[in-house]
């Protein structure tokens, strides 16, 4: 009997197969690969998170300089650097040049305001490049100029002034914060 036409349709019409295993290899493969991409991205975003919130906390007990002196020889050389940061009551020199106090001297730091007696802020006692000093910031305000002079072993008393002319001096900038 020849074929009825429903017979010859069917026979006709290619038969589905299922998605290649090729195909379906590249598929999990590339969903693997966005996964792990995906969690790659979120653990470095977290990682940058505690990067950030670890920098803000060291800049924030990080001082911030509000004075500033340079102070001078007298060839106008720079010898000592005076800074002051804004939370503080202390202020950082750091020595510039190679001159050192005598057995039985000290440097002596004073305020200049102008037409105003010097007054003490404190006497140089380490030897080292860098000291600090305790003072207030607030002794620093109006002050136009600090200086150094060389005074006897312990400094001298505020009252009395310096002994000798200024070794070092420098203008004071208060710094816009």
């Amino acid at each position: 009997m020849p074929d009825s036409p429903s017979t010859a349709l069917a026979s006709s019409t290619p038969t589905r197969r299922g998605v290649s295993a090729w195909w379906r290899a590249l598929a999990i493969s590339l969903m693997v690969v966005l996964l792990i991409a995906w969690a790659a991205s979120a653990s470095m975003l977290e990682q940058l998170k505690a990067q950030i919130a670890h920098l803000q906390a060291k800049v924030s007990v990080v001082a911030q300089v509000q004075y500033l002196s340079v102070l001078l020889d007298g060839q106008q050389q720079p010898a000592l650097l005076v800074t002051a940061d804004v939370q503080g009551s202390v202020l950082q020199l750091q020595r510039l040049n190679d001159v050192r106090e005598g057995r039985d001297d000290s440097m002596q730091l004073w305020a200049l305001e102008g037409d105003k007696p010097p007054r003490s802020l404190g006497v140089v006692t380490s030897a080292y490049q860098t000291l600090q000093l305790t003072t207030a910031t607030a002794a620093l305000a109006g002050v136009q100029e600090l200086a150094i002079s060389v005074e006897d072993k312990g400094g001298v008393a505020e009252a009395r002034g310096p002994r000798l002319p200024y070794l070092f001096k420098g203008a004071l900038v208060k710094k816009a914060l």
